[in-house]
Order: structure tokens, then C-alpha cells, then sequence
């Protein structure tokens, strides 16, 4: 993959390898529910990653949306899927949300093309 994804997810899995080894009870169970909030339930999966996504573009965190944006790409939606989510995320939040729309594109650019 391109590097600006594989910089994210090598950065991601060392800090959270180093927050998790603090053996912090709080923190790791934020962890555990953040995670087990994305498993199937009356909700599909995918429809659960692009409310992740959603709000994490209206709450203008990069991180998350590199997150939920490889995610997604991992589970199969597609761009068109996304663009659409990310358009809702626009609306709701309002053009505030536009710089963070812009690097939403260049990461799933790089999500699709793993020679950039």
C-alpha cells in the first residue's frame, strides 16, 4: 500500500501496543468496547464503519477517519459507498469538515492504488 497508509497503520499499532502495555484498566476497556461496538449486531458491519466514519468526519479526527476509511476498504464498500457517507458527514457538519473531506480522498487513493 502507499506509504502515507502504511505510515498510519505502523504508527497506530506501535502506540497502541505502548498504551496497552500500561495495562491501564480503563483505558483497555475503551479499547475492548470500541472494538466489540463493530461487530455485527442489529446492524451489518459495513453499515456500522460508515457511521464510525460519518461521525468522525463531523468530529474532525484524521486518525479515525484513516481508520474507518481502511476498514471500510478492508470489508469490501466501495468508493462510491464511502463518497456517498462522506457526503452526509459534509452535510451534517458543514464545510468545516472539507479539509478533512480532501485527505479522506488522498488516503482512499492510496487505499486503492498500493504502487502511489
Amino acid at each position: 500500500m502507499a506509504d502515507i497508509v502504511k505510515e498510519f497503520d505502523d504508527y497506530r499499532s506501535k502506540m497502541n501496543d505502548k498504551i496497552l502495555a500500561d495495562n491501564n484498566k480503563i483505558i483497555k476497556r475503551i479499547f475492548n468496547l470500541d472494538t466489540n461496538a463493530y461487530t455485527k449486531g442489529a446492524l451489518d458491519v459495513k453499515t456500522k464503519e460508515l457511521l464510525g466514519l460519518v461521525a468522525s468526519a463531523v468530529l474532525r479526527c484524521d486518525d479515525c477517519v484513516k481508520y474507518h476509511l481502511e476498514t471500510s476498504y478492508k470489508l469490501g464498500l466501495t468508493k462510491e459507498e464511502v463518497v456517498e457517507a462522506l457526503s452526509i458527514a459534509t452535510l451534517v457538519g458543514g464545510t468545516i469538515v472539507i479539509p478533512h473531506l480532501r485527505r479522506a480522498y488522498e488516503f482512499w487513493d492510496a487505499l486503492e492504488s498500493p504502487n502511489k
